[in-house]
């Protein structure tokens, strides 16, 4: 199948690319390359592909794909908080354009990456992909009005599924440290910290960045009347876990180190736990645990030989880069890459 993965160059889709290879997909990426700088123990794998905003994308772009997997945008809260406009403007309007364009392109199949940040503050419930979506941030809010605006494109040629991962964990090539397990052992590592921004209560299903891709294969390569205008959560239900649990297997990995708060630490609204039994039906096994994880991480850490500067500061950390390109004059307020920086 010939694919256009969009954000091919970043967390997931330089795991994802290599995956569709193996499995004899004919990849193309798309990426704006926002986080050029940002490797990590490696770099991204190698498709054909354009450097280019997903905002400035044509139907000509899209012709003669069969489907296109879109992981681009501002990839988490903090990032989407920056300008709440412009979360709307990359994540939102330009995902129900680009799903636009894919249609009258004739593209067949649209993956959406999602969220199960939808579900929000859901507390002590089990959330399946039927249960009210109740985001709570700009970039959950994002991901329910794409998922609706997809939705109301479908018909019998253009297929649009939404799968909803769960919080992501584990080593890529351009890592990011903003997610809570990669942030833990990177602190533990580093400090002998097992350093927590919140009080450790709030419940987080977790899975990891391989299983993702996998899953993301699975829809790829399902049947059409499996996945047509449907939506699924992305995960295990045995890998549902409070913050605090994740810090207690994080110091019980790392010889050592202890389990601290940072000062002026939150309750995060941000809850649920997720319910992931129908995305088995496309033939999804996912093999990770959070306990496998983070092994995994703390041997990459130690290699990389990581420091508090790198996974705090604008080399790993999303919001510190953007806003140090932002200080650079690299990128203009509208977060596109300034004339001068374009190659």
């Amino acid at each position: 199948m010939k694919v256009l993965v969009t954000g091919h160059r970043g967390y997931i889709g330089s795991v994802l690319v290599p995956l569709l290879q193996s499995a004899g997909h004919e990849v193309f990426g798309v990426d704006s390359d926002l986080y050029s700088s940002c490797d990590f123990g490696g770099t991204p794998p190698e498709c054909a592909w354009i450097r280019r905003d997903i905002r400035d994308l044509t139907e000509r772009d899209l012709a003669g794909f069969e489907a296109v997997i879109h992981l681009a945008g501002l990839s988490n809260d903090p990032l989407g908080d920056i300008d709440p406009s412009l979360t709307d403007e990359i994540n939102t309007r330009a995902t129900i354009r680009l799903g636009q364009l894919a249609k009258a392109a004739g593209v067949g199949r649209f993956l959406f990456s999602s969220s199960c940040s939808n579900y929000g503050a859901a507390g002590q419930d089990w959330m399946d992909e039927t249960a009210p979506l109740n985001p709570v941030t700009p970039y959950a809010v994002s991901k329910v009005v794409s998922e609706e605006k997809l939705d109301a494109l479908a018909d019998s040629q253009f297929t649009p599924v939404y799968l909803r991962s769960a919080t992501a964990y584990g080593v890529s090539p351009r890592i990011r440290f903003d997610l809570v397990v990669n942030n833990l052992m990177a602190w533990a590592v580093a400090t002998g910290q097992v350093r927590l921004k919140s009080d450790g209560s709030a419940w987080r299903p977790l899975v990891h960045i391989r299983d993702i891709a996998q899953a993301f294969l699975c829809a790829l390569q399902a049947d059409r009347d499996a996945v047509h205008r449907q939506a699924f959560n992305v995960g295990r239900n045995d890998q549902i876990f409070q913050i605090k649990e994740v810090a207690a297997l994080v110091k019980a990995e790392v010889a050592g180190s202890e389990v601290t708060f940072m000062p002026g630490r939150i309750v995060d609204e941000r809850t649920y736990r997720v319910e992931c039994s129908k995305i088995k039906t496309l033939g999804f096994d996912p093999v990770w645990t959070v306990e496998k994880g983070v092994k995994e991480l703390h041997e990459a850490f130690r290699a990389q030989a990581i420091k508090t500067e790198d996974f705090e500061g604008p080399r790993y950390m999303r919001l510190a880069h953007i806003r140090h390109l932002l200080a650079d004059g690299c990128l203009d307020r509208h977060l596109r890459f300034c004339e001068s920086q374009v190659a």
